[in-house]
């Protein structure tokens, strides 16, 4: 019988939950995208100036509100624009409401609120922010007027920088254009900067509040307060144009530029047995490795950790076992313990990397963490523990903490860290321009451990965990949501051209492994039961695969392969990953956008077989044998034509 088709919806991004409708507003030359009460992508012509200008409401765990917007009014005249609308943000525990107006004419754009709790209201961070783009900005000159009226020539970071690179902001002057700055005002409060980059955003964020000023910090019921961002040009304004036909996006084979790194899987304690019932479909897949979650703090470890034997025998993988130490006794009286467990299990670690439980928590700027021993003690004492093993150490939680707390990598094999895409914003667009950020973090890793191994993982869209509040955020609702451990796009196609373009970014800064989320559970590529529902997957019956499984399963076995350079027009809409096979090489792309787009490959010689994870082949790409059935030939790789969060596989046919 023919597996039911499911809606379009659950396809692209594994839930029916829409994202909020946009609009493109224009004022002359300047244009924004107006985004669920917030702006993004403005612009000067084609030129970027803000990526975003919001207005936002968090938590005390840096969870942020999803505002219920009411009486939005928008005026589009032919030279200016005009929005205005009421929001409110509210839990169980607290509610705020605030007045947004929007005015856009001659150059001039003010976003201005005014705000009124209508309770004590506990937050991290309420007011506004403003995104700075990378390009044209990372590396290059600010003018800063602080807060006290003094103006000082400075820069924007080019190596990720790991506290604010700038406080006490009035305004940013920038240059846009030859003969054109940008300057953007900020009022109602004193702002300052950070490198967005350290959490993978592309971009730098200028926030208000200090954070040297406590928190979380309450706002008094019914006690008002104002904010206003003001963007303003000097110079010659260029004209508007009228947008030409969209041309195919060119991505171009060159000469081969290392190897593909390792790609293996993670396994969270709490998935062991899981990933075990699964142990074929891995096996399938063919991990080089598993990254296996040794908790110290857990008693059942030693039945894990016996667990992770069976599955490592069963699937063929080496086994990396990430060590968390409880830090109640000095790091040899913890680790010897363990150590021993993993002897009596007859379990042999192909290497193992280790972290004080204190680290999995960040300590922001001017904030002490607690006390513990330090990590050359602790490193110390692995090797003694675990002699001969390659030791592997640096952060289980997001580059930021790697940045922030450098680890000895002298006494190390290698350095890991993870990247999570939904610290600060969780809707399609966001997640998708944290992959621009990537290159910057590994130019920035390289800078802090030298020509030490460099391994990343296991990421996902979804958190592993939030080292800034007391636990992931609830999404229970299949929505998307900033720091939840369980993301629905991991069972679309999204997931899967995310997951492409994470590895691709990576393989290009010449990591030694990567490793994405899990086999199975909320991260996994294998569907399980779980405790929400996961639409389709749960009436299809059998043992279906996510389509990001084709993505993992098709990279993993040629883990080591020589990469083939690849240049994309267009890096942000389309991905690209090549390497060599026996027959020839073998191109991987990503649609990584909502719209169609036309590709056109050279420097692809010969026939070729084509599998295309689409719409049209969602339900035949959860078959974990997708890869290796059938295929388009293709006579002479040309012309493609990649639907929405399309992943296509090229592979040279001889």
């Amino acid at each position: 019988m023919a597996v039911k088709q499911p809606k379009r919806a659950i396809k692209l991004f594994g839930t029916e939950v829409p994202e909020p409708k946009t609009r493109t507003l224009t004022a002359g030359p300047v244009s924004a995208v107006l985004d669920n009460g917030a702006l993004r992508y403005i612009k000067l012509g084609e030129i970027e100036v803000l990526r975003a200008i919001a207005f936002l409401v968090r938590d005390e765990n840096w969870g942020t509100f999803n505002p219920e917007i009411k009486n939005l009014k928008v005026k589009q005249g032919k030279t200016s624009f005009s929005v205005s609308y009421d929001a409110r943000c509210a839990d169980a525990k607290r509610a705020l409401a605030y007045h947004a107006e929007i005015t856009c004419a001659d150059g001039d754009l003010l976003f201005s609120a005014v705000a009124k709790p209508e309770s004590d209201f506990q937050t991290n961070r309420t007011g506004f922010i403003v995104l700075h783009p990378l390009t044209g900005v990372a590396g290059y000159p600010v003018e800063v007027e602080h807060v006290d009226g003094r103006k000082v020539k400075d820069k924007f970071p080019a190596v990720v920088n790991p506290i604010q690179p700038i406080l006490d902001i009035r305004s940013l002057t920038h240059k846009v254009a030859p003969g054109i700055l940008a300057t953007c005002r900020m009022d109602g409060d004193t702002f300052e900067m950070e490198d967005h980059r350290n959490w993978s955003d592309a971009s730098f964020k200028t926030y208000v509040r200090p954070l040297a000023q406590p928190w979380p910090y309450t706002l008094q019921r019914g006690v008002e307060f104002k904010q206003s961002v003001r963007l303003t040009f000097s110079g010659k304004l260029p004209k508007p144009k009228a947008g030409g036909k969209a041309k195919p996006i060119d991505v171009a084979l060159g000469r081969p530029t290392g190897t593909l790194p390792a790609i293996g899987i993670g396994v969270p304690a709490a998935e062991a047995e899981h990933a075990l019932a699964s142990a074929a479909l891995i096996k399938q897949a063919a991990p080089r490795h598993l990254i296996c979650e040794a908790d110290g703090r857990e008693p059942s470890l030693p039945n894990t950790l016996v667990t992770y034997q069976r599955l490592a025998k069963a699937t063929g993988a080496d086994v990396t076992l990430e060590i968390i130490l409880p830090g109640r006794q000095a790091p040899a009286a913890e680790l010897a313990p363990i150590a021993q467990a993993v002897t009596r299990a007859g379990l042999v670690p192909a290497a193992i990397a280790v972290s004080p439980a204190i680290d999995l928590k960040g300590v922001l700027p001017g904030s002490k963490g607690p006390a513990g021993p330090t990590l050359e003690e602790i490193y110390k004492a692995a090797r003694i523990a675990f002699p001969g093993v390659k030791l592997g150490g640096g952060t289980f939680s997001f580059f930021t903490e790697l940045n922030r707390k450098r680890p000895p990598a002298e006494l190390l094999d290698f350095v890991t860290h993870t990247t999570c895409p939904i610290v600060h914003a969780a809707d399609d667009v966001s997640v998708m321009e944290t992959l621009e950020a990537l290159p910057f973090i590994i130019q920035s890793t390289r800078a802090l451990i030298g020509g030490k191994g460099y391994w990343v993982g296991p990421s996902s869209i979804a958190a592993r965990r939030n080292p800034y509040g007391a636990s992931t955020a609830d999404n229970s609702g299949n929505n998307r949501i900033c720091l939840s451990d369980m993301d629905p796009r991991q069972r679309g196609l999204y997931g899967a051209a995310w997951n492409l373009a994470y590895i691709s970014a990576f393989a290009a800064g010449g990591l030694n492994a990567i490793t994405l989320g899990a086999a199975t559970g909320p991260v996994g590529m294998i569907y399980r039961k779980l405790g929400f529902p996961q639409p389709h997957f749960d009436a299809a019956g059998g043992a279906p695969v996510f389509p990001v499984y084709q993505v993992i399963a098709g990279l993993a076995g040629a883990s080591g392969a020589k990469l083939v350079g690849t240049k994309s027009a267009a890096p942000s809409k389309v991905a690209a990953l090549a390497y060599r096979a026996k027959a020839g090489p073998v191109l991987w792309l990503a649609n990584l956008t909502a719209e169609e787009q036309k590709v056109k490959v050279s420097g692809f010689n010969g026939k070729a077989t084509l599998h295309l994870i689409d719409e049209a082949n969602f339900v035949a790409a959860t078959d974990a044998g997708f890869l290796g059935k059938g295929g388009k030939a293709v006579k002479k790789v040309g012309a493609l034509t990649l639907p929405p969060y399309a992943v296509a596989r090229v592979a040279s046919a001889g």
